[in-house]
């Protein structure tokens, strides 16, 4: 398979037998569970809509998968989901047929949702690349492929030639994983476990820093990969450097 960086998004293009969109973390809804912390801003949800079917229009997939966190309130919807899920939705099966593997913050989606566009949330194989949201342990059936997955919102922090930090960017990571950490065997064929740490979509989400990802414990396979050899892209694919050289980096 061959991903393609969709700086739009961010969003991959999976390109194999088939053309995969994939986008994680939406988080439609949001903006409402701002606003019960105090922080008082106007629907997105229009503007977030609109770049998903830029990222369609732009790409031609035959396909969409949303890695969860489609939705964000939990463990309850809110008003704004009840208002605007279902025309989101519909404008999108318009468009193309999509798949969701829900996230933590899917809970109750199902309703807004037809009965084949929701996949397990342990994940699933698709064309030969395995997807999950990436809050769970990962599945033996995972071991030895590419895995990708959300959840984590990585980012990367930038320095300039005096050692000023530069606004945070949407950032993927792909590392190896450390199978008997993350509780897979080694599969039988000899193949390495990757997994491909995708921004998320949702304009606001801010982030993790991909320097701090391994100790954040967000996840179980957060602290399961090789920081060392890992390597850290920015939304648009442009290679920025091993994260190891990163997190040596006397600036950071």
């Amino acid at each position: 398979m061959t991903p393609e960086f969709i700086p739009g998004g961010p969003a991959l293009l999976m390109k194999n037998r088939c053309r995969l969109l994939v986008i994680a973390d939406a988080h439609f809804g949001a903006e409402s569970g701002f606003s019960r912390n105090g922080v008082h801003i106007a629907s997105n949800s229009n503007d977030r809509l609109s770049r998903i079917c830029a990222c369609i229009d732009e790409t031609d997939p035959d396909l969409l998968l949303f890695l969860g966190d489609l939705k964000h309130s939990v463990p309850m919807m809110s008003r704004q989901e009840f208002a605007e899920l279902p025309g989101i939705l519909e404008t999108i099966r318009k468009r193309i047929a999509f798949r969701l593997i829900p996230g933590n913050h899917d809970g109750g989606i199902e309703r807004f949702l037809q009965e084949a566009e929701l996949l397990p949330k342990s994940g699933a194989m698709l064309d030969g690349t395995w997807y999950v949201h990436g809050h769970m342990h990962l599945p033996p059936e995972s071991a030895g492929n590419l895995i990708v997955c959300g959840h984590h919102h990585p980012v990367v922090s930038l320095y300039d030639e005096v050692g000023c930090a530069l606004r945070a960017q949407p950032a993927y990571l792909l590392a190896e994983v450390k199978e008997a950490c993350a509780g897979i065997v080694s599969h039988t064929g000899g193949r390495s476990t990757r997994i491909l740490f995708m921004p998320a979509f949702f304009e606001y989400a801010g982030g993790i820093d991909v320097r701090t990802i391994h100790a954040s414990r967000l996840s179980p396979v957060s602290r399961c990969f090789d920081t060392e050899s890992a390597e850290v892209f920015l939304g648009d694919g442009t290679y920025i450097d091993r994260l190891g050289a990163l997190m040596s980096d006397a600036r950071a």
